[in-house]
């Protein structure tokens, strides 16, 4: 288990059909170590502090083992003009992760690095920024469906990141994998 890439971005204006919001989903990757603290990553913003960032929400980890799934839906639906490769950050992740996916991490588990430890606190429910950012309408839907959400991580030790950082994952309680919380949310939203 590694991060590949460490994201950060600035809020800037996006066009939602004839809305125009402000939105930090766009990330780029960085160089060099990024400090984290207890509110998230250096240099990195959130627009709507009411469903991303905070102690809860710190961090936005992201499998880059879906981008693949994203990639042909964008393709298949459609958004074929968006013809740009889903780079890392893409999906508004503050790390896109390699080799754990959420049905293998829980609520509680602890993903420790070399100089910091982050707590795993609950998948990502998309938004109408995500569907907007990849084109596809269906979007959030498609993630509810396919499961693919990534996770939100809490600073339990601050530090930095770096990209190419193996990682290992500590077992909390295991009393809710990431994958049935998200497919709790979806029954949620269905009613």
């Amino acid at each position: 288990m590694r991060i590949l890439s460490v994201n950060t971005g600035q809020a800037r204006r996006l066009r939602v059909g004839e809305r125009n919001l402000l939105s930090a989903i766009g990330k780029a990757p960085q160089a060099g170590p990024v400090a984290v603290g207890p509110l998230g990553l250096a240099g990195d913003e959130q627009a709507d502090p009411s469903v991303h960032g905070g102690l809860s929400k710190a961090v936005y980890a992201y499998p880059v083992e879906h981008l693949a799934f994203w990639a042909e839906q964008r393709t298949r639906h459609g958004a074929s003009l968006f013809n740009e490769p889903l780079t890392p950050g893409f999906m508004g992740e503050n790390l896109s992760i390699e080799g754990l996916l959420e049905h293998e991490v829980w609520i509680g588990d602890e993903l420790h690095l070399p100089d910091c430890v982050l707590r795993v606190t609950a998948p990502r429910e998309p938004c109408h920024k995500f569907n907007a950012v990849m084109g596809l309408h269906t979007a959030g839907r498609l993630m509810m469906q396919q499961g693919c959400p990534g996770f939100y991580l809490s600073v339990v030790r601050p530090g930095t990141l770096t990209r190419a950082q193996a990682f290992t994952l500590l077992p909390g309680v295991r009393g809710l994998s990431v994958r049935d919380a998200f497919a709790a949310k979806r029954l949620k939203h269905l009613r």
